[in-house]
């Protein structure tokens, strides 16, 4: 198997599409024609995980945070960046990041911090926002169940929890064709009146080329009319950070040391306590502090996150409690999460979880 027939999977997993502007997701180091020994999942793809897939005969690593994240103009091995990048280099080792991509999906970090912490009736706490477009184009009645199917069979028409949606209105549609034309229904220089339908259809903007193949292959006329609209409308299923609830309240104590231990953080930073019973719950893998307003907005008894700086823990006003549960905590089950995908969709193949412990701060 190719490198890149596995990095297609892990684009299934999380599309790149996802992934914030600012974010160096995708493939990293080396050659994606490459045949795969196999494959090691690391949480940072340092020196010692690179030295770990050589000894364990896997030429690609897949890792959570992306190795290599601004620019960098010499790769002379001077920190701990460009010794990681040498040594895969030097030994064929490809490296593919997802970060972002998967820290934005539905199934993703969030949904899995939320599901080590059991909570229930979870959804996106930040939408992504201007990632969805609307398709509108016309066609004959006889024509309009053959396009409809295609251009849902390419992702368009999926909203939340429903699929195939879209909205068809009847019209009747004109037009005259020059002499290079080849009308399928009227004839050149003949204006033509014809009954048409109008087809609506949102799709996700990375779609946009699949989507308009799709168009175009199964459309009947020679010239197919269509418009594109960016909409403002919120990804509901997309985005960052997850809001949900506990089976049972808990008090502010209690609820900080059930996190502990199911997180299994060495310590907890968090505000003062509220007072109040613990049960709606936003969480946030990484670094989260932007999102401490969208926590309180969404009526978050706690919001758990990492990196929180001094003043920040201010910002709670005693509306909710705050709690810096550590970034690799946060995040410690993901490459969890990516080696039982990818185990489940590439059978008798190597998929290795790496077994080093890459988080860079210790506790006394």
């Amino acid at each position: 198997m190719k490198i890149k027939n596995i990095i297609d999977i892990l684009e299934e997993m999380a599309p790149l599409a996802y992934a914030e502007d600012f974010d160096n997701v995708g493939l990293l180091v080396g050659d994606d024609e490459t045949e795969s020994t196999g494959v090691l999942v690391c949480h940072d793809a340092l020196e010692n995980v690179i030295e770990e897939a050589i000894a364990k005969n896997c030429n690609l690593v897949v890792c959570f945070h992306p190795i290599l994240f601004s620019g960098i103009k010499k790769i002379t091995g001077k920190n701990y960046v460009e010794r990681a990048i040498l040594k895969a280099i030097k030994n064929d080792i490809t490296i593919y990041a997802v970060h972002t991509a998967l820290d934005n999906h539905s199934q993703g970090v969030n949904k899995i911090f939320c599901d080590a912490l059991s909570l229930a009736n979870t959804k996106v706490l930040i939408p992504k926002q201007n990632f969805i477009q609307k398709l509108v184009t016309y066609t004959v009645p006889e024509n309009a169940q053959k396009v409809r199917q295609a251009l849902f069979d390419a992702g368009a028409g999926t909203i939340g929890n429903y699929e195939n949606c879209s909205f068809n209105s009847n019209g009747t549609g004109t037009y005259k064709g020059n002499s290079e034309s080849n009308p399928v229904i009227g004839a050149r220089h003949e204006l033509t009146e014809t009954e048409e339908t109008k087809i609506e259809v949102t799709f996700e903007k990375h779609l946009q080329s699949t989507i308009l193949k799709a168009l175009f292959a199964n459309h009947i006329y020679e010239e197919v009319a269509y418009e594109i609209y960016n909409l403002q409308n919120s990804h509901q299923n997309i985005g960052l950070g997850m809001i949900g609830e506990l089976e049972s309240e808990m008090d502010e104590k209690d609820f900080l040391h059930f996190v502990k231990d199911k997180m299994i953080a060495n310590g907890i930073r968090h505000s003062a306590f509220t007072g109040k019973k613990i049960k709606k719950i936003a969480v946030l893998g990484g670094s989260g502090s932007f999102a401490i307003k969208n926590a309180i907005q969404a009526g978050a008894d706690a919001f758990l996150t990492a990196d929180l700086k001094y003043h920040q823990f201010y910002e709670a006003e005693n509306r909710l409690l705050l709690a810096d549960i550590g970034h690799f905590e946060s995040e410690r089950y993901t490459k969890n999460y990516i080696v039982d995908y990818l185990r489940k969709k590439i059978l008798n193949f190597a998929i290795i979880l790496s077994e080093e412990n890459t988080n860079p701060v210790k506790y006394l």
